[in-house]
């Protein structure tokens, strides 16, 4: 007479111990979300919180446009590049622009282990990767949010504000910005020092730009940097901006991009290789950061 009695217990036992882990599971995705959530919030805030700093920053590339650019412009043909330098120079500018913001969450990184609150940060309820995937993803937002205001100065070089061409542009630094927060948190990840994060940058960043083709056609470089262009995320970036203009202005479109054997990769291929090199960036950082501290 116990037997069934037994068995019911067993069985509403499983039943309860699935029904509090399944009912976990949720709770757990709840507060994951919720951390990244507040990260995100936080650059917002910093973002809104300093204006000057904003302000400076957009500066920079701006005058890269007008003066740089403007210069160039009477000394370059445009029969060089298939339009005038300015309209070419412009996809360099956006990605001049995304840049700096999302190399700052590397330099934050840092900043919040020296002086203690990124310990702090370590003792909320989530995992560590969660807290790395919120900083990236609102160091993207925010180079997102910058590279967007540039876009009022499309008509400055001649590109119409055609609404999908701003929609293909802004997606194209949505996923650019992603790539470049995941290469400087990986370069961060390990690091104790932002004056060693400087000096990196200055080895690393800096020739991958000049390697992207943001200020001049990739085909006017010696043979042997074609093979360091043809890895460089920046230039799959820069080309896909280009490629981008190209689809709503063919007028407007810009030679001497990235090329394999003899003409332009798809462009659905050049986004698939970008997000998985800043996803692979991204993996390899959570995984030097879930190390103890």
């Amino acid at each position: 007479m116990t037997t069934p009695a037994v068995r019911t217990s067993g069985v509403s036992g499983v039943s309860a111990v699935s029904a509090v882990s399944g009912s976990e599971r949720p709770t757990r995705l709840r507060h994951e979300l919720r951390a990244v959530h507040a990260l995100v919030y936080r650059d917002l805030l910093r973002l809104a919180g300093q204006r000057a700093h904003t302000a400076l920053m957009l500066l920079h590339p701006v005058l890269f446009l007008l003066i740089l650019g403007g210069g160039l412009t009477a000394l370059i043909p445009d029969s060089s590049l298939g339009v005038g330098y300015q309209t070419y120079l412009f996809p360099g500018i956006l990605m001049m622009t995304v840049q700096a913001p999302a190399i700052m969450v590397g330099i934050r990184l840092i900043t919040d282990r020296q002086s203690g609150y990124l310990r702090e940060l370590l003792m909320a309820p989530v995992g560590r990767s969660t807290l790395l995937l919120g900083s990236c993803a609102g160091g993207t937002l925010v180079a997102t949010v910058q590279g967007a205001v540039l876009l009022g100065l499309a008509g400055v070089v001649g590109l119409p504000y055609d609404p999908l061409l701003l929609v293909l542009l802004l997606s194209s630094m949505i996923l650019v910005s992603f790539t470049i927060t995941a290469l400087a948190l990986a370069l961060a990840v390990g690091l104790r020092r932002a004056e060693t994060f400087h000096t990196l940058l200055g080895v690393v960043m800096m020739p991958l730009m000049f390697l992207s083709g943001g200020f001049f056609p990739l085909r006017s470089l010696p043979g042997w940097a074609h093979a360091l262009a043809d890895v460089n995320p920046l230039a799959y970036g820069v080309d896909m901006l280009r490629r981008c203009i190209a689809l709503r202005a063919p007028d407007q479109a810009a030679a001497g991009g990235i090329e394999w054997a003899g003409g332009p990769p798809p462009l659905p291929l050049e986004a698939a290789l970008l997000l998985s090199g800043g996803a692979m960036a991204l993996l390899w950082a959570a995984h030097r950061f879930n190390r103890p501290e």
